[in-house]
C-alpha cells in the first residue's frame, strides 16, 4: 500500500483478537508512538511526514483493535462472566503495564499491577479489598484489562487513532500494493491494513476422534449429552444438560475442573462456610438440592496440587545455577550435527538439579538459619557442578535421610497400586491432598517443596531455549517432552490457590465429588444408554453418568482450528504449521503457526515470510512454549513485554523499509523455520537456514 499518498496517509494496523497479547501489542505501540512523538517536538523539524528520508514528524498511525467478544477483555477475561472462575496467580505479580505507577495519570507505560489496581478501586470505589498474595476472579481481571484498555485509548499521542471493532474476522487476504484486506461478520464488514498482528486466543478446534465417538453415542441416546473442552464460562453446564440430583462425568482434574466443580455446586446455589469440629480445615459446602453427583477422573487420578502460600515478591525470580544458556550450548557442541537436544538426557537432568538445589538450601535455611544455607548452597552447587556425590554434605547437614523430589512420584502418587474399594481409594486421596495442602501452607520460600516446584515456574525462559524452534529432536519432542514432561510439569506447577483445594476437598468428604482413580476411562455404553466411568485399579468405582464433560482446554492445532479466519489462511496457504526436522530427515509436523523469531512473522505454505503480518500467543504454541501467559510482571522484563515491545518496534517502522533484524537465538536448528528475519520482501526461509553453534 504504497501509492501516491503513502507519505500523508496514516499507516494502518490491524490487531485481531484483544485480550492480553492484543492489549500488550497496542500498549507497546501507543509507548513507541509517543516516543516518536516527543522526539520530533524536540526536534521541531516537521519535515517529510513520511518519516523516511529523515524527517522528524512522526506520520498519523491508525490501529483497528478487533475483538468478537469484548473489546479490551477478549473472550476468556469477558467482564460478564461469574466470579467464581479464578486466576492462578497473585494480584502482586500481574500486570500489563510496560511501567509502574510514576504519580501521574495511568497510561501506557506507567501504570498499576492488579494489585495495586484492585487496591485503588476498594479505596476510591469501595470496591473488595484483596491482599497482595491473593487471587482475583477472572472477571475482575478483564475488569483491569478493560481499565488497560481505556488509559492506552484516553492517552495516545495526537497522531495516533483507535478504532475498536466489534466483530469476527472471517478472511485475510493480501490487497493492492502489499497490503490486507480483513473480512468481517459485522460493519464495516470490510478493512485495509499495512500491517496485521493476529493475537486471536485459545481455539476451537474441531473433534477428536474421542470427542466424536461421544458425540456419535449422544446422537444416539436422546437424553445424553458430550460436552467438549472449553473455558467452563462458556459450557452449558445448565441444569437442561445436567439435572439436579443426575450423576455426572468430568474428563480432566486440572484447572479447569475446578471451575466445572464449581459451576455445578456453588453455580447452583451452595455455599462453602467454615464450622469448627467438621474435619478437613473446617471447611463445610451446604448443598442448596440444585447439586448433581460429579464423578471425576485422569490419567493420574490426582487433582492438580494446590500452589505453594506465595511468600515472592513480584520481582523475584530463581536464578537458574545449571540449566543455564551457557550449559546448553554446550550440550548442543556436544551433540554436533544439528544440535538438536535430547530432553531427557540434556535438559532434565539439569533442571532436576536446580529443583533439588532450592529444596535441600529451604531445608537447610529452616532448620539451621540463613548464614548456615549459604555456606551449604555454595558447597551444594561446587559439588552438583563438578558431578561429585552431594550425599555426604547433606548427611553432614541433617538430610541423609531426606531423599531428593521424585516429579514423577509426585504427580503419579498412586502409581499401580490397587485399591480393594472405592471407599479405600477415597481415603488415600484424601491423605493425599491433606499432606498436599500442609505443604502449601509452608510457603513458596519457607516450603521446600513448594519453593522447589515453583523453579519450575520460574525457569520456563530457560527451558524454552532449549524447546523452541525445533530446539529438541523431533522423537525427544514428542515423545518425551510432550509425551512425559509436560503432563507432569502442568501437575506440578500451575497449581490452583490452596482455597479451590480445600473445596474440593470437603465436597469430596461429604460425597459430592468423587474421583474415580488413576488411570480412569471414559467410555460409551450403548447398552445401558450412558457414559461408563470407571478406574481400572480401583474395584468397585465404576458409574454410569448420562452427562459427561471435558474439563481439559483444547491444545492449540491449527489443523483443526475451526474458526473461519484459520480455515481460509489455512487454505489459501498464508499461514502453515510449524515442523521440526531431524538430522536422519525425520519430520514432526506440530499444531503450531508457523512464525519466525522476534518479531514473529507469519512464515507462509511456501516457506516465505511475511514481514507485515505476525502472530503471538497461543496460536504459536507447539512452535514457541507456553505462550498461554496473560500478563507481565511488575518490575521485570517479562518475554510477554518483549514480544509486545519487538512487533509493535516492527510494526511502526515506515512504509517501504524492511523489518527489522531479529535477535539472535540461541540456537538456531540446520531445519529451523524461524530463523531471523529476512532484509527484504518474499525472502523464504530455505534462505534463512543457519547452523548451530
Amino acid at each position: 500500500m504504497s501509492g501516491p499518498d503513502s507519505v500523508t496517509r496514516p499507516l494502518v494496523i490491524a490487531v485481531v483478537g484483544s485480550g492480553p497479547r492484543g492489549i500488550s501489542v497496542l500498549e507497546r505501540i501507543a509507548v513507541r508512538a509517543a516516543a516518536e512523538a516527543a522526539e520530533a517536538a524536540e526536534a521541531a523539524v516537521p519535515a517529510d511526514p513520511s518519516g523516511v528520508a529523515g524527517g522528524r514528524y512522526p506520520r498519523p498511525v491508525r490501529v483497528h483493535l478487533i475483538d468478537a467478544t469484548e473489546i479490551g477483555a477478549g473472550r476468556v477475561w469477558r467482564t460478564d462472566q461469574d466470579d467464581w472462575f479464578t486466576m492462578n496467580t497473585v494480584i502482586s505479580q500481574v500486570t500489563m503495564y510496560s511501567g509502574g505507577p510514576d504519580g501521574g495519570p495511568d497510561r501506557p507505560g506507567a501504570g498499576p499491577s492488579l494489585g495495586e489496581w484492585i487496591a485503588h478501586r476498594h479505596e476510591t470505589a469501595g470496591e473488595p479489598a484483596l491482599g497482595p498474595d491473593d487471587y482475583a476472579s477472572r472477571v475482575r481481571y478483564g475488569q483491569y484489562l478493560t481499565h488497560v484498555h481505556r488509559t492506552i485509548a484516553e492517552h495516545l499521542p495526537a497522531h495516533v487513532e483507535l478504532l475498536p471493532v466489534t466483530g469476527r474476522v472471517t478472511a485475510l487476504r493480501t490487497g493492492p500494493d502489499d497490503g490486507y484486506l480483513l473480512s468481517l461478520d459485522s460493519a464495516p464488514h470490510l478493512l485495509e491494513a499495512d500491517r496485521v498482528v493476529l493475537a486471536t486466543g485459545h481455539p476451537f478446534n474441531a473433534p477428536d476422534a474421542f470427542e466424536r465417538t461421544m458425540l456419535d453415542f449422544t446422537g444416539r441416546n436422546p437424553g445424553t449429552h458430550y460436552l467438549c473442552g472449553d473455558s467452563a464460562a462458556d459450557m452449558a453446564l445448565g441444569e437442561d444438560t445436567v439435572p439436579p440430583g443426575s450423576a455426572v462425568g468430568i474428563k480432566g482434574l486440572g484447572l479447569s475442573f475446578y471451575d466445572v466443580m464449581l459451576s455445578l455446586t456453588v453455580g447452583r446455589g451452595g455455599t462453602f462456610r467454615h464450622e469448627e469440629g467438621t474435619g478437613g480445615g473446617g471447611l463445610r459446602y451446604l448443598p442448596s438440592g440444585r447439586e448433581p453427583r460429579i464423578v471425576a477422573g485422569s490419567r493420574s487420578g490426582l487433582p492438580i496440587p494446590a500452589r505453594g502460600r506465595n511468600q515472592k515478591r513480584p520481582d523475584f525470580s530463581h536464578r537458574a545455577l545449571f540449566l543455564t544458556r551457557d550449559a546448553l550450548l554446550h550440550a548442543r557442541r556436544a551433540r554436533g550435527g544439528g544440535g538438536q537436544l535430547d530432553f531427557a538426557e540434556d535438559v532434565l537432568p539439569l533442571l532436576r538439579r536446580e529443583i533439588d538445589h532450592v529444596f535441600y538450601v529451604t531445608h537447610v535455611r529452616n532448620s539451621s538459619g540463613r548464614e548456615a544455607a549459604d555456606a551449604f548452597a555454595e558447597a551444594h552447587a561446587e559439588l552438583l557442578r563438578a558431578g561429585g556425590d552431594p550425599g555426604p554434605l547433606r548427611a553432614s547437614a541433617g538430610l541423609g535421610d531426606v531423599p531428593p523430589v521424585d516429579l514423577d512420584a509426585l504427580a503419579r502418587p498412586f502409581g499401580d497400586t490397587r485399591f480393594a474399594s472405592a471407599e479405600e481409594f477415597r481415603e488415600r486421596l484424601l491423605t493425599v491432598m491433606d499432606e498436599d495442602l500442609a505443604e502449601a501452607e509452608l510457603g513458596t520460600l519457607d516450603g521446600p517443596l513448594k519453593s522447589a516446584l515453583d523453579v519450575l515456574r520460574d525457569i520456563r525462559n530457560v527451558v524454552r531455549l532449549a524447546v523452541d524452534y525445533g530446539g529438541l529432536l523431533p522423537a525427544s519432542h514428542t515423545g518425551f517432552f510432550h509425551g512425559r514432561f509436560l503432563p507432569v510439569n502442568a501437575l506440578l506447577s500451575a497449581g490452583p490457590p490452596m482455597a479451590r483445594v480445600e473445596q474440593l476437598r470437603a465436597l469430596v468428604r461429604q460425597g459430592i465429588v468423587e474421583v474415580a482413580g488413576p488411570g480412569t476411562r471414559f467410555e460409551a455404553d450403548d447398552e445401558a444408554g450412558a457414559f461408563r466411568v470407571v478406574s481400572p485399579q480401583v474395584t468397585g468405582s465404576e458409574r454410569y453418568v448420562r452427562s459427561l464433560i471435558d474439563a481439559r482446554i483444547p491444545t492449540p492445532d491449527l489443523l483443526r482450528d475451526t474458526s473461519p479466519l484459520t480455515r481460509q489462511l489455512v487454505d489459501e496457504g498464508l499461514v502453515r504449521p510449524y515442523v521440526i526436522e531431524g538430522p536422519a530427515g525425520e519430520r514432526h509436523a506440530t499444531g503450531g503457526l508457523d512464525v519466525t523469531m522476534s518479531p514473529f512473522h507469519v512464515v507462509d505454505r511456501s516457506g516465505r515470510i511475511r514481514p507485515d503480518l505476525y502472530a503471538l500467543g497461543i496460536p504459536t504454541e507447539h512452535t514457541r512454549w507456553f505462550t498461554q501467559v496473560g500478563s507481565s510482571r511488575p518490575g521485570v522484563s517479562t518475554l510477554f513485554y518483549q514480544d509486545a515491545d519487538a512487533i509493535a518496534v516492527d510494526a511502526l517502522r515506515p512504509l517501504g523499509a524492511g523489518p527489522g533484524r531479529e535477535a539472535a537465538p540461541a540456537f538456531i536448528p540446520a531445519q529451523q523455520s524461524g530463523s531471523p528475519a529476512p532484509t527484504n520482501r518474499g525472502t523464504t526461509v530455505g534462505a534463512r537456514r543457519g547452523k548451530a553453534s
